[in-house]
């Protein structure tokens, strides 16, 4: 037999191996702790998701689901970590427009790759942010916040942890023509604390992170980000109705394995997800959030994921946002 003929069978022998082990391998999956990689802080809405999931997947199939926080470095951290993982379907990253669609805009050079480095799994949810103050901040309304910017240009300062938190603030400043400080967090829990300390003057947070600190009275809401008003607070304008034309900020959350993961496990990590996301997750997380229950299959993802960041990049060059 010639060498190029063994390596043909070989290779024949090898594909139709691994054709036969990916149902093998889902059916008896999950068999240990699965993890689910945030790459945001505890208490951010990408966690309060995660948990929310988790919890379901655990009562459903009493496997474990173990929730990892890996922040920092917009969301660098916890994706990469999940790009190098075995694909074996036990290692998740719960991930958001900023790791997959945002950052290869905002920055020259990731390491990891969005698209090449891992397989979707599903879309989990799509939400809209809050533009909070301080309860005595001078300024009440979105007018009024401003003409309170235009009069201070360079002055006040924004918090920032995530990609669609600061894409939303540049977007303000672009379209009112006012110059405020964008400051980084690593998530937006932390961001908050600032705000309610008076670091920095304004924020533009998902509704998980700022809607129970507006309920409580320890922040102002001016509006909401999204086209239409938030029926957990109807009261609260959008800033395109305050004024502000044109203006539309939203997110997405989503569920990736490392590349390579074989599609049968692919395929009852969706089942898996999708029943959870049915299930307990939405009295725990999308129903107090007002997060949409946005769900899909793999390939509509990667579809899904190739449109937004289309998007995104689109946004951030409007935004003037040079990549870092």
């Amino acid at each position: 037999m010639t060498t190029s003929r063994r390596t043909l069978l070989h290779t024949a022998l090898a594909a139709a191996v691994a054709a036969l082990a990916g149902p093998v391998l889902a059916q008896g999956f999950p068999d240990k702790a699965i993890t689910f990689v945030v790459p945001f802080t505890a208490g951010s809405a990408t966690d309060q998701l995660a948990r929310a999931l988790a919890n379901a997947i655990t009562a459903d199939t009493k496997t474990p689901v173990v929730v990892d926080n890996r922040p920092g470095a917009n969301a660098f951290i916890g994706a990469q970590l999940v790009a190098k993982a075995k694909p074996d379907g036990y290692t998740v990253l719960i991930a958001t427009n900023t790791t997959h669609a945002a950052n290869e805009h905002l920055y020259k050079k990731l390491p990891y790759d969005p698209v090449k480095d891992f397989e979707p799994i599903t879309a989990l949810g799509r939400g809209g942010q809050l533009m909070v103050v301080r309860p005595d901040y001078p300024a009440r309304s979105v007018g009024e916040f401003i003409k309170l910017a235009k009069a201070q240009p360079g002055k006040l300062s924004f918090g920032a942890g995530s990609s669609s938190s600061r894409i939303a603030g540049e977007m303000f400043k672009q379209l009112t023509g006012t110059y405020i400080l964008a400051i980084p967090y690593r998530s937006n829990p932390p961001a908050v604390t600032d705000l309610l300390g008076g670091q920095i003057d304004v924020m533009f947070t998902d509704m998980a992170t700022g809607l129970p600190q507006v309920k409580a009275g320890k922040l102002r809401a001016l509006g909401v980000t999204p086209r239409q008003r938030s029926a957990l607070a109807p009261e609260v304008p959008t800033i395109e109705e305050a004024g502000v034309k044109g203006y539309e900020a939203t997110y997405w959350f989503a569920a990736y394995a490392p590349a390579g993961t074989p599609a049968p496990v692919v395929a009852k990590l969706n089942e898996l997800l999708h029943k959870a996301a049915h299930s307990s997750a939405q009295a725990a997380f999308y129903q107090p959030t007002g997060t949409e229950t946005y769900l899909n299959t793999p390939e509509e993802q990667r579809k899904f994921q190739a449109v937004e960041s289309q998007k995104w990049g689109r946004i951030i060059k409007a935004a003037g946002i040079e990549p870092e």
